[in-house]
């Protein structure tokens, strides 16, 4: 079944609104991607006007900055933490947040590995 961006068909009230436009294509969602850890493998999605978005299947390294602010890529080990749902640990499921353990260190992740098509992160102390 497709997900949809529109309005709740309940109002505040508990009433029910009355359809009077059909469903767009335009409205068209999609289930987030569960980037886990592995070979690389990204997802390329058409958006609006012909666009392309890159979302991140597998992956197995991070980039960071250390320190000094020299950016470093890293090999990622497993996911330590992620509070976007603690069975994401379990089933080693990277987003934006995750903490992963790699040999520089934990990094937290800070970007949207389903939206951005990438790992960018920074070291946690």
């Amino acid at each position: 079944m497709a997900i949809y961006h529109t309005r709740s068909k309940r109002k505040p009230t508990g009433g029910l609104h009355k359809d009077y436009v059909a469903k767009k294509n335009h409205q068209v969602g999609r289930e987030f991607t569960k980037t886990v850890i592995g070979e690389k493998k990204v997802r390329v999605l058409r958006g609006r006007g012909g666009n392309e978005s890159i979302a991140l299947r597998q992956d197995n390294k991070v980039n960071f900055s250390d320190e000094k602010g020299k950016t470093k890529v890293e090999m990622i080990d497993s996911v330590v933490e992620n509070k976007a749902n603690l069975q994401f640990v379990r089933a080693g499921i990277v987003t934006k947040g995750a903490i992963v353990k790699t040999k520089a260190g934990n990094i937290k992740i800070t970007s949207r590995p389903g939206q951005h098509g990438i790992l960018n992160g920074v070291i946690v102390k």
